[in-house]
């Protein structure tokens, strides 16, 4: 694959003059609204895609790699093959994740593995970009979509009949259904006036790409400690001598102590990542600077309206200690497409009764994870004496208790 192949096919641009009519109009072009758009590719709805900009690999590609990867479960694996992404997605870039080590402050252990439960694997771990750029070059071969890129939205108006996107070009876009898939700050969500709890968790988490002296086997490791959620997930490294020698790292950590990790020299940050680590995998080598995202929970109790609903992190920003946001948006995606895709030719795509069946069929599962990191968060996070045995008592018994334990990962997994 060439890197330039997410260039080349140019957006169709439209003549600025007058408003432009669409069935569906997505604002924003990162991995959920880019997968709305491919979800809908065998349907004869008119498509608007509105980004600001077109997402790029890393510099230094192919040998740099992302610093944002997710843990792709095998839902999301599945959505991602069906609407043709997942086959196009380089090889040597996909890391199959076999087992999963979690260890407590004071030596509780769980060990969850794929093959326990009778699957191949618990995730994919891959790049943001990887899937960006690939969902990027089908969009922009979709006949039945019009990018709008560069562009930024100025003003939306809902009327009964039609929502109108007016951009700052001065081109006004009228569709049935806007779609916010802008992200955890979301404009789309500001403008309708859908109240969002932004609750901050004061902390950073600090991402880094290591060589490691030792293979990691496709194991991803988690370590609650008092300074953080440390966690270590296995890259596959290339077509290179890398291959099966390459992490990245997130360390979960109050503002303080992450900044401070973000102010160490490469070799101070390796020595400390490989100790807290336990040394699991030698010796580590920093590949490139760390970078420090700031975490927060955004809970979002209404996330459609009239004509507008929101997908992906607009609609759910979630601790991001397992790397499971990007699944959940995946998941939106799959069920708004099936309630679109469902609705007969007569029903109006933003009324909100066809809306309010996507917004149901998604509750549930966005509570309980969100609630469930959260609660993992709170209890290894509190500094209350007692409760470190507790926490580490809890992680051995979950893992003997092998029931439970596989209904966790089915879970985590089907997501």
């Amino acid at each position: 694959m060439s890197h330039h192949h997410a260039h080349r096919h140019a957006p169709k641009i439209e003549p600025p003059s007058h408003a432009t009519d669409f069935d569906l109009i997505i604002v924003g072009g990162g991995l959920t609204g880019s997968a709305l758009a491919v979800s809908l590719a065998d349907t004869s709805l008119r498509i608007a895609l509105v980004d600001a900009r077109a997402p790029t690999r890393p510099q230094g590609w192919p040998t740099q790699w992302d610093n944002r990867v997710y843990a792709i479960s095998p839902g999301s694996a599945d959505l991602l093959a069906h609407i043709g992404c997942w086959p196009h997605l380089t090889p040597d870039r996909l890391q199959r994740v076999e087992q999963m080590m979690v260890s407590g402050d004071a030596g509780g252990v769980i060990n969850f593995s794929a093959f326990d439960i009778g699957t191949e694997e618990l995730a994919w771990i891959v790049e943001s970009s990887e899937m960006a750029c690939e969902l990027w070059t089908s969009v922009s071969r979709q006949r039945n979509v019009t990018c709008f890129c560069p562009a930024e939205p100025r003003s939306l108006q809902v009327n009964t009949d039609q929502a109108l996107l007016s951009l700052t070009s001065g081109q006004t876009l009228r569709g049935k259904l806007i779609v916010g898939a802008d992200g955890r700050d979301s404009w789309v969500r500001a403008q309708m006036g859908l109240s969002s709890q932004h609750d901050p968790y004061n902390e950073l988490g600090v991402v880094a790409n290591f060589r490691t002296e030792l293979p990691h086997f496709g194991t991803a490791y988690q370590w609650f400690r008092a300074d953080g959620v440390l966690a270590y997930l296995p890259l596959a490294g290339g077509a290179t001598q890398d291959q099966g020698k390459m992490i990245s790292m997130v360390w979960s950590a109050p503002e303080a102590f992450a900044n401070e990790l973000l102010n160490l020299s490469a070799e101070d940050l390796a020595y400390r990542v490989a100790n807290a680590g336990e040394n699991k995998l030698g010796r580590l080598a920093l590949m490139a600077h760390a970078v420090g995202f700031p975490l927060k929970l955004v809970r979002v109790p209404q996330v459609v309206s009239p004509r507008v609903a929101l997908i992906g992190d607009a609609a759910h920003g979630i601790h991001p200690l397992t790397g499971h946001g990007v699944n959940l948006g995946f998941q939106d995606v799959r069920v708004l497409a099936d309630v679109i895709r469902t609705a007969r030719a007569v029903d109006d795509l933003g009324d909100v009764r066809l809306l309010s069946r996507y917004q149901r069929a998604r509750r549930e599962e966005v509570v309980v994870l969100q609630s469930m990191t959260d609660a993992m968060r709170k209890l290894f996070a509190s500094k209350a004496p007692g409760l470190s045995p507790l926490r580490n008592l809890g992680l051995s018994l979950t893992d003997k208790l092998t029931p439970i334990k596989s209904m966790l990962i089915r879970y985590a997994l089907e997501r």
